[in-house]
């Protein structure tokens, strides 16, 4: 496996036509039409042969174009699949997992598939790293970590796709903070769309002081009043939240995409001084030590074991999904340009709105909508902004990059620190 190529279209054609090529020509290096090969045959075989290879040469080809983004597609589906599994494991049972303890199961997983692929390619540097950069991996597996966890403990709280469309502010807060970091541009037209962003913010959040309507939910009416809700359609129950638990997830969860966004611009930096897979795996091992360290120390926190085969299922899910969204991403994106597979990313929001319907019987009500088309608005137009200057040659990217896809060119190799 090749890391840090894209195949242009241009090779896709040169591929194809030495594909029809070789085709053509026989094991012993004679074209396989000329008579001198096929003098015995039939009249009527060359042509049915030749429909075959046309057809065969015409799905080698769809295939070669849209590989990359069926491997991101399917990323997107498994991210959607986790985040559904997480609020399942934290409010659709009897005993409740802490966010920490659904990190440490998936991030444990990660990091054992993670060093086994690493060892078994002989990835350059694994398992710590180049010297000069190790401060800086650890930095970005700690971002990441914080990251995880505030979105994690946000679905407690919010549904699924209120909390997924937050994360679509991580493309505005990366270019603030390579603005403030870096010092790369960061355009007036950026700032708009973060404002216009962080407006849609406050319309999933539904503060009770611009909202005040939701402040006269009663404990056993807020589920009708947060979200549009049929139990008779949905597997479990929907998840009751008052407006203040609400405001405080939606916030966990900007704070969470801010340190995603930090995790991001931390791999800028780095550049191609380190695989990326040894980044993620400094963000698996950080994820997976803090986790098992918070639990253990904290008094009210401790390690639930599974009730019934239905939460083995999930906690397995949940690190098996995790590692596939890694590694499908990580492939797609090197496979496809940035501009077609960044767009459907977005296709997660639909996902999202799908599971929220058929699992918990709810739709978002109309505020979460608006913000949810001001929040994918703005973080598409920040998106074709870095397309028109992004670098041709893709680097591989890991979960914290994927809302940005290739679009933003990686660092300098030789950049210092």
């Amino acid at each position: 496996m090749s890391y840090g190529s894209v195949n242009s279209p241009e090779n896709s054609v040169k591929g194809t036509n030495a594909v029809a090529q070789l085709s053509q020509v026989g094991d012993d290096g004679v074209e396989s039409g000329s008579s001198s090969s096929v003098g015995d045959q039939a009249d009527g075989a060359a042509p049915d042969e030749g429909e075959r290879q046309s057809v065969w040469q015409s799905f080698k080809g769809f295939y070669e174009r849209n590989i990359g983004l069926f491997f991101v597609f399917m990323a997107q589906v498994f991210a959607s699949l986790m985040t559904m599994t997480t609020r399942l494991l934290e409010t659709g049972f009897e005993t409740k997992f802490h966010a920490l303890q659904i990190i440490f199961v998936r991030m444990l997983a990660t990091s054992i598939l993670g060093c086994l692929y690493m060892w078994y390619k002989k990835v350059p540097d694994f398992p710590l790293g180049r010297r000069d950069v190790r401060g800086l991996l650890v930095l970005r597996g700690l971002a990441g970590f914080t990251g995880l966890f505030c979105s994690y403990y946000s679905l407690t709280y919010l549904n699924i796709s209120d909390a997924t469309v937050i994360s679509f502010l991580v493309p505005t807060m990366t270019a603030f903070i390579c603005f403030i970091a870096l010092r790369e541009p960061f355009t007036v037209r950026e700032a708009m769309a973060g404002l216009v962003a962080f407006a849609g913010v406050i319309f999933i959040a539904r503060p009770t002081f611009l909202f005040p309507h939701h402040s006269e939910i009663l404990p056993q009416e807020r589920d009708a009043r947060l979200f549009v809700a049929d139990e008779s359609k949905g597997i479990v129950p929907s998840v009751p939240a008052t407006p203040a638990e609400r405001s405080i997830a939606v916030l966990l969860a900007v704070i969470g995409s801010f340190a995603a966004a930090t995790a991001y611009s931390t791999i800028r930096v780095i550049g191609k001084r380190a695989h990326s897979l040894v980044s993620v795996n400094y963000f698996a091992v950080l994820a997976t030590v803090g986790s098992c360290f918070f639990i253990l120390v904290h008094p009210d926190l401790h390690f639930e074991n599974p009730q019934n085969a239905t939460q083995w299922i999930l906690l397995v899910a949940i690190g098996i999904a995790g590692f596939l969204l890694q590694f499908l991403l990580t492939e797609g994106l090197q496979r496809e340009k940035a501009g077609r597979a960044t767009n459907l990313i977005y296709t997660q929001m639909v996902f999202a709105l799908i599971l929220e319907r058929v699992v918990w019987g709810t739709t978002p009500p109309a505020e979460s909508l608006f913000g949810s088309a001001l929040i994918i608005g703005s973080a598409i137009w920040v998106s074709l902004q870095k397309n028109r200057a992004a670098n041709k040659e893709a680097p591989v990217v890991d979960e914290e990059r994927s809302l940005l896809g290739a679009t933003i060119a990686p660092a300098e190799e030789d950049r210092e620190t």
